[in-house]
């Protein structure tokens, strides 16, 4: 892979038309173009990790996505800025433009996920495998004779939030354009952490694109020089394109600290012990300063603030230095793991303990798992009312069902694989507080005043 055919702004679904001229880069009118859309807005009202505020404001998908935009920027400029140094050649490219790439594709990596956080997306995946839905394995639909192949039943077992992100963005919904959202080949690729097709998700539940989107991927991997590897079956299998790891890195950084600063705020975590895992990232010659410059202030608060600060700028530039450092891997396929599991020792060591104490005292906290329970339940429901409305389009009830579903959902498409796609896709666009309303109103235990 070379950087000159792996940065593109050629559009998907515009590829013959020329670029419009104005003072905005293709890459920026990527990012204005997401920032105005009704699917990013939509991410305010879902979950993060900890259920949607009361009388303390935390963290949803929207302040979650613009944080990591806001890294990945910063990660994909000072990887630019150092690439240029070392490879004064590519002055004439795109990569001068790599932090709005980055921020971009930051943006878009969790418009996919459906209501109420992974717990909403695994329960989408467990309903085909092991729920109500394992009936379609061997469904043969009565009037056409249709039925799912292995593919497309891999697809639905494994649902995958960056999958569905990456199809909310090129799939040809009814009404709308072809292309998508139409974004550049580079934006695109950029969200695919991924790079494969579901039946080498090996369980577990992870790849980058279902069956339909499939030739979108290989059309961008085609044409940025993506490496793709030997499959069988008629699967596809690439290398990461390399700002996957920037748009990870982004991702991981933004998460795992910020998880840590609203537990603090939630007082699931004390003071003392934020401080602590705070200040495990630096050694202890930095330790000093920080302190020094943290107890300027007297609030705890503020104080966790300026920790939070110090860490996130720490792991940025760990990141870019590790980028940089393996620059020729990344780029030959052959670069192993994310960003984070290569950095210096001692920040590498405090990362890993504050998961560990994310997973033993914030994902385990009786408010996170009251909000997964409460969303596999509503999840699940949602999904088997209205796959079974589908199914059996000609009941009364099913009529109701469908008639909710927006134009631009095909919820009559010719094929069984088509009607449950479009099921999926006006669920996990749902916001929480949406999902949630429906399942009342299903269950009659809300109804609409008069």
């Amino acid at each position: 892979m070379i950087w000159e055919q792996l940065l593109s702004n050629k559009r998907l679904g515009q590829e013959n038309q020329p670029h419009k001229k104005d003072d905005r880069t293709e890459f920026q009118r990527d990012y204005d173009r997401l920032i105005f859309s009704a699917p990013f807005r939509r991410l305010q009202n879902k979950t993060q990790v900890f259920p949607l505020p009361g009388s303390i404001f935390v963290h949803n998908r929207l302040t979650h996505s613009l944080e990591v935009s806001s890294v990945g920027r910063s990660l994909g400029n000072d990887v630019s800025r150092l690439l240029l140094e070392k490879h004064p050649e590519l002055h004439d490219t795109h990569i001068v433009e790599l932090g709005s790439i980055v921020s971009a594709a930051c943006l878009a990596h969790d418009l996919g996920n459906p209501p109420f956080g992974h717990s909403g997306e695994k329960a989408i995946g467990t309903y085909f495998s092991e729920g109500e839905g394992r009936f379609l394995k061997e469904y043969v639909c009565e009037e056409t004779g249709d039925s799912l192949t292995e593919l497309q039943w891999q697809d639905l077992i494994n649902f995958e939030g960056n999958a569905n992100a990456f199809r909310l963005l090129t799939h040809h919904f009814k009404g709308r354009r072809q292309g998508g959202f139409v974004m550049t080949y580079s934006t695109l690729a950029s969200i695919v952490k991924y790079p494969f097709s579901s039946n080498l998700a090996n369980g577990k539940r992870k790849f980058g694109f279902f069956r339909d989107e499939m030739e979108f991927y290989q059309r961008i991997a085609d044409e940025l020089g993506i490496r793709r590897f030997d499959s069988e079956d008629g699967s596809l299998r690439y290398a990461r394109y390399p700002l996957v790891y920037l748009v990870e890195a982004a991702d991981d950084i933004c998460y795992e600290i910020m998880d840590i600063e609203d537990a603090h705020k939630l007082k699931i975590l004390t003071t003392t012990e934020t401080k602590e895992l705070l200040l495990a990232y630096f050694a202890e010659e930095q330790k000093s300063t920080i302190l020094s410059r943290m107890n300027t202030v007297e609030d705890s608060n503020e104080q966790i603030v300026y920790l939070r600060s110090c860490v996130i700028n720490l792991l940025e530039t760990e990141c870019v230095r590790v980028f940089v450092e393996n620059e020729d891997k990344i780029l030959a396929g052959e670069f192993s793991g994310s960003l984070i599991d290569h950095i210096a020792e001692v920040p590498k060591a405090a990362y890993h303990y504050c998961e560990k104490v994310s997973y033993s005292r914030i994902y385990n906290s009786k408010d996170v798992m009251d909000i997964e329970i409460a969303g596999f339940k509503v999840i699940t429901t949602l999904v088997d009312l209205m796959v079974h409305a589908v199914i059996k389009s000609d009941k009364a009830f099913s009529q109701l069902l469908i008639n909710r579903v927006s134009a631009q959902y095909d919820i009559k498409a010719n094929t069984l694989y088509g009607r449950i796609m479009a099921v999926l896709d006006y669920i996990s666009g749902m916001t929480d507080v949406y999902a949630m309303d429906m399942y009342r109103k299903i269950n009659g235990m809300s109804i609409p005043t008069l």
